[in-house]
């Protein structure tokens, strides 16, 4: 796929300079309007009962809190002035008051807990879900998007993102309403306490929410970014990472330190902006708490000596409690400011993943299993070796039937991977049932686009392609794509056996199957000779096997799904000369009666083809066998005896 990648050079992601890096100077990104919303509406999907229950606890919880800033009160002027003036202790009445403080105390603790238990459950349940849904709506997005946004990009949704919602989920919303609840609760107390210190405490409150508000307008743009960056530097590592031969092999070491200095730069600055804001909102709501509680013990103590508003030394000192509880949830949600943003990025990145627009299909052909009697083409429910497809007529309601051959015919296909750059010119040619086409040329002539519009990768603007006389754009795409057996350049090898592995072109397969394929190939002796055989555990796309090794079994994997058409995207480029005249006799019985497209480089391994083709920028420039083209002495005549391998 070489080839496919130089021909559609990523474009710049939104917000960002070429090559998808942040480009300094861009205008910051603040966090949309609805995000918070939307996750609301997630999270009580399936937790109603259970965010009706914690609705509960807080409030038990946030009466508890009431009870034990205005107990003081109770202490001091139901207890200790009595005993003061009068002499004469009351430890039964001063007990028993503090016995049923105590009750309230643990009722609190109790609710505080059974909360706590509950959003655990609630915050790991949603994440659950969430990861679900962007794991599920990932399969359904077409190849342009994976092609346009880095892999470590793509997972760091599925980790950074993700736990900054657990953390939000499970703290800061729970102590959100927690504190909502105790600031409404502890203000009907203070009201009933005294208007004057009430009055007093909301100037103070007022100024904390300004300065907070300012804050955290300036930290939330950063947030976002740093967001962004952290994705942007796990893409990078995660590359790096799976390209490490070819860094050391060219000695990029150094050059690949600088790169990950600057994005790395680019995440601490993004990150230290939004922190340096977000980190001097708790002390400055601390030292204004502080000043506030000053001003009402003045106050307080004026009103009180005075005889003003009802005052006495017992409410006065439960008042500065009752001010303590006030501050504290304010304090509390200040401090945690920096995560709910933060948190709020990362939902916004995960509902970016979720908006993306699903890889659309209007086809309505599908493939189905097939017996052929009295010359009529005929559906049945089981494996026959026999396919058709399935054509309904929505004029009449009548169903045709067509045999599945491997007939391929492109019409003036013209295609871009994006507007500014046309890879394919008015490309038409045709492929009979049984053929060999081999494409040649150099790289980002448009070979593999060709294999890509096939499968239906990518869809064209102009032009038709034909399959077996259907359009494919008629043609259910995972049945289209079922048709057709693809061996690519890169292997591609999933954590399990061999048997695993080769079975994943056909999962319904028996196990003599797959050792047929594998024969087929000629990768059953290497297999054998494995230390589980074909129960061998493979790991890291096949790390403990060579490249040879891992491109046969890929080879196995498209022979056990035995499809009629066959594509060979440089299916022998990562093998050695011996071992490839061996695979090239699996391949020639492998290719035995079907459509077979050949990209190759090595143009020893297209000469019994049907038919060549060269391209050259988008446009087949000639096409024919190999003695045909040979003795044409153009093109293909200046490949083959200037060298066997296109550079």
């Amino acid at each position: 796929m070489a080839e496919a990648k130089a021909a559609r050079p990523m474009p710049p992601m939104r917000g960002r300079g070429p090559g998808g890096v942040p480009a300094r100077g861009m205008p910051k990104k603040k966090v949309k309007k609805g995000t918070f919303t939307r996750l609301l509406k997630i999270i009580a999907k399936k937790n109603k009962l259970r965010l009706l229950t914690v609705m509960l606890c807080i409030g038990a919880s946030a009466a508890a809190s009431v009870v034990s800033s205005t107990f003081i009160e109770t202490l001091i002027n139901d207890h200790i002035v009595p005993m003061v003036t009068t002499g004469v202790p009351d430890w039964k009445g001063l007990a028993f008051a503090i016995f049923k403080t105590a009750c309230i105390f643990i009722l609190g603790i109790a609710a505080t807990y059974t909360q706590s238990i509950i959003m655990v459950k609630v915050s790991q349940g949603v994440l659950k879900q969430i990861r679900d849904d962007m794991f599920s709506h990932l399969q359904t997005l077409p190849i342009k998007y994976f092609d346009t946004h880095t892999h470590g990009d793509i997972m760091s949704h599925f980790t950074n993102d993700a736990d900054t919602l657990r953390q939000m989920i499970s703290q800061m919303i729970p102590q959100t309403l927690s504190s909502i609840v105790t600031v409404v609760t502890v203000f009907c107390a203070m009201c009933s306490k005294s208007i004057y210190l009430t009055a007093c405490v909301m100037v103070c409150v007022f100024i904390m929410f300004f300065i907070t508000g300012k804050v955290a307008g300036k930290s939330g743009k950063y947030f976002v970014k740093q967001q962004e960056n952290l994705g942007d530097v796990n893409g990078f590592v995660e590359e790096m990472i799976t390209g490490q031969k070819v860094v050391k092999v060219f000695c990029h070491e150094n050059t690949l330190k600088e790169d990950f200095d600057r994005k790395n730069e680019e995440l601490f600055t993004s990150a230290y902006k939004a922190n340096k804001y977000i980190n001097i909102v708790g002390p400055i709501n601390n030292n204004l708490g502080h000043i506030q509680y000053v001003i009402l013990a003045v106050v307080g103590g004026l009103l009180a000596v005075n005889g003003i508003g009802g005052l006495d030394l017992g409410s006065v000192a439960a008042f500065l409690n009752l001010s303590k509880s006030f501050n504290m949830p304010v304090n509390q949600v200040a401090q945690q400011l920096n995560s709910v943003v933060m948190a709020l990025a990362g939902a916004e990145r995960i509902f970016e993943l979720m908006d993306q627009i699903s890889e659309t299909d209007e086809g309505y052909v599908t493939l189905v299993n097939a017996e052929i009697k009295d010359g009529k083409i005929i559906e049945v429910p089981h494996h026959t070796g026999i396919w058709a497809w399935k054509h309904p007529h929505a004029a009449d309601g009548s169903v045709s039937y067509t045999l599945l051959k491997g007939d391929v015919v492109f019409e003036d296909v013209t295609f871009g991977y994006n507007e500014e750059k046309t890879v394919l010119k008015n490309i038409s040619l045709y492929a009979q049932p049984g053929q060999k086409v081999a494409f040649v040329g150099a790289t980002g002539a448009g070979k593999t686009t060709i294999t890509n519009l096939i499968n239906r990768f990518y869809d064209i603007p102009d032009g038709k392609i034909r399959y077996d006389s259907i359009n494919i754009n008629k043609i259910k795409k995972a049945d289209l794509r079922r048709s057709l057996g693809i061996v690519l350049q890169d292997t591609n090898l999933f954590t399990g056996t061999v048997m695993e592995n080769i079975r994943y072109g056909n999962l319904d397969a028996t196990d003599e199957e797959v050792y047929n394929a594998a024969k087929l190939a000629n990768a059953d002796d290497f297999i054998r000779r494995l230390p589980q055989g074909y129960e061998t555990m493979l790991t890291g796309n096949g790390a403990n096997l060579s490249q040879g090794q891992r491109q046969l079994i890929s080879i196995a994997r498209a022979a056990v799904a035995d499809p009629p058409v066959m594509i060979l995207d440089e299916a022998t480029s990562s093998i050695d000369t011996r071992t490839e005249a061996l695979v090239q006799k699996g391949m020639d019985a492998l290719m035995k009666g079907r459509t077979v497209f050949i990209i190759a480089h090595r143009l020893s391994t297209v000469q019994n083809s049907d038919v060549i083709m060269v391209l050259e920028n988008g446009v087949i420039i000639e096409r024919g066998n190999h003695e045909k083209l040979i003795g044409e002495k153009g093109k293909y005549y200046q490949l083959y005896t200037g060298a066997f391998e296109l550079e």
